[in-house]
């Protein structure tokens, strides 16, 4: 590999992180902006947290790809609960994410019915594993 395409992957792999980083920007000011959930009981202070938390947690498996040990146990209830491998990818320069299926022919793009389901398994294992540490 010659260094002048080791920079320019370097720099995009820079550019990615950036991008990344301000979608999270735009949406901590969206939740700000939206209340911090002040005067509501304890209760509801707690499940607020519980669902701020799980966003960010998915928000680091699926976009960051954290090494959390927290989003390790995610990976692996998701990939024990589905039976199946999944690669959680964000390319640069698109709006969507995808998520790609580990097969022994390769990694394959899921149905966009198959995404959904997966998400929503995927936020389901998050909140009960983000409840289940909190205090």
């Amino acid at each position: 590999m010659d260094t002048t395409s080791y920079y320019t992957r370097n720099m995009l792999l820079q550019y990615g992180r950036q991008f990344i980083s301000s979608r999270r920007l735009a949406r901590y000011c969206r939740l700000r902006e939206a209340g911090q959930g002040e005067g509501r009981p304890p209760d509801e202070q707690r499940r607020l947290m519980v669902e701020r938390i799980t966003r960010e947690v998915v928000d680091n498996l699926v976009f960051t790809g954290s090494e959390n040990p927290v989003v390790q146990e995610v990976r692996e209830r998701m990939d024990e609960t589905l039976g199946k491998k999944f690669i959680f990818h964000y390319p640069p320069g698109e709006m969507d994410f995808r998520i790609l299926q580990r097969t022994p022919q390769g990694d394959l793009e899921v149905s966009s019915d198959e995404k959904r389901r997966i998400m929503g398994k995927l936020m389901d294992i998050t909140r009960e594993t983000v409840s289940a540490t909190m205090l």
